[in-house]
């Protein structure tokens, strides 16, 4: 079978399986690789060890799966239209906020089934098809990628943006033997905008498609196990998994398109849960809760660590004060105990100064 013929009828596989873009790339990412290389030695990726511990297997397509010649990259949003307005959430600092896209089913499994079910189309169409899908889950330069394929291009805040459809979205990859012609790469349409940068609450983009992640929120209550740095608290407010800042306020994402996928909506109410009631979860009642959602990624530290500090920066509330006192007296962790005693001191300072 001719490879125009079966990329047209992937592009119809596809969006009946719910994607929202595909495209395809050659595998060469040497540009992309020198920046991986730079923000590597400039230890901006803190302790997510494992984007160093591949070396440049990230930028060699090759590597990672013997044969490969390109690769289909496909794009699936997982906005919906019932979800609790961000901006009031992050308003009210007495809620708590998560970042939209871990409050539904986990993407990493819905996508991957979704990956292996073109595959295996493709298989049904021509002999020697060789493949590896991939959702968030190898050392896969996802973005680099998607960018090449036309999906959109990386804006300045490190993000996919999409100029149909903004920056909501999730990426994932089917790695090939087959030589498909390719797609044109993306023009970038930020100009001279910098909403992203000038937003972020801890200054984490330092330079237009520069993060340093150990500033960044999502890197601080997502992938940081240990005590959370006192000079960023104060920033974090009431974001306690997670940061969406800088998609807000993108204007691209004035464009966002509905997940077509029923399993992305919100679970729990957790789209706008107070801070004082998902700190009153149990271990038990956390890991039943956030099952199957990217939240259930984080321990139950974690949890109780990233709500102690909004808790320390919601409005000042004698009620608040006392559960974190009472929660003082049954922990035995010096982390959580640290956190404590500052939200304690922040809420008494403020209302002192009531």
């Amino acid at each position: 079978m001719k490879s125009k013929l079966l990329k047209n009828k992937i592009i119809k596989w596809s969006k009946e399986l719910g994607f929202d873009g595909v495209g395809f790339t050659d595998i060469d990412l040497k540009e992309d690789e020198t920046h991986l290389i730079n923000w590597l030695e400039n230890k901006f990726h803190g302790e997510m060890h494992f984007m160093e511990k591949h070396g440049t297997k990230r930028s060699h397509p090759e590597q990672l799966m013997p044969g490969t010649v390109k690769v289909i990259s496909f794009r699936m949003n997982y906005l919906n239209k019932n979800t609790f307005d961000s901006k009031k959430v992050l308003k009210n600092r007495n809620l708590a906020f998560v970042s939209r896209y871990a409050l539904g089913k986990d993407y990493h499994n819905e996508m991957r089934n979704r990956l292996h079910l073109i595959a295996k189309k493709i298989n049904n169409e021509i002999d020697n098809f060789k493949y590896r899908a991939f959702v968030d889950s190898a050392p896969v330069l996802e973005k680099a990628i998607a960018q090449k394929a036309g999906l959109g291009w990386i804006g300045k805040n490190t993000l996919l943006i999409n100029k149909d459809s903004g920056s909501y979205f999730f990426l994932g990859e089917i790695y090939t033997n087959i030589d498909f012609e390719i797609d044109s790469k993306e023009k970038n349409y930020c100009g001279d905008c910098n909403e992203c940068i000038n937003i972020c609450p801890t200054k984490a983009i330092i330079a237009p498609n520069v993060l340093d992640a150990k500033k960044c929120i999502a890197y601080l209550t997502i992938e940081f196990k240990g005590s959370i740095p006192i000079q960023y608290r104060e920033s974090i407010g009431n974001r306690i998994f997670g940061c969406d800042d800088c998609q807000i306020v993108c204007p691209w994402n004035r464009f966002s398109k509905e997940t077509k996928i029923q399993e992305f909506s919100h679970k729990n109410k957790l789209d706008s849960s107070s801070l004082l009631s998902l700190f009153k979860w149990t271990e038990e009642e956390f890991k039943i809760n956030t099952q199957n959602t990217p939240i259930n990624r984080i321990s139950y530290f974690q949890w109780l660590r990233n709500i102690i500090i909004g808790l320390g920066n919601s409005e000042k509330n004698t009620k608040v004060v006392k559960v974190l006192e009472e929660k003082k007296l049954k922990i035995n962790n010096p982390i959580l105990e640290e956190h404590l005693n500052w939200a304690i001191k922040k809420q008494n300072t403020n209302l002192n100064t009531f």
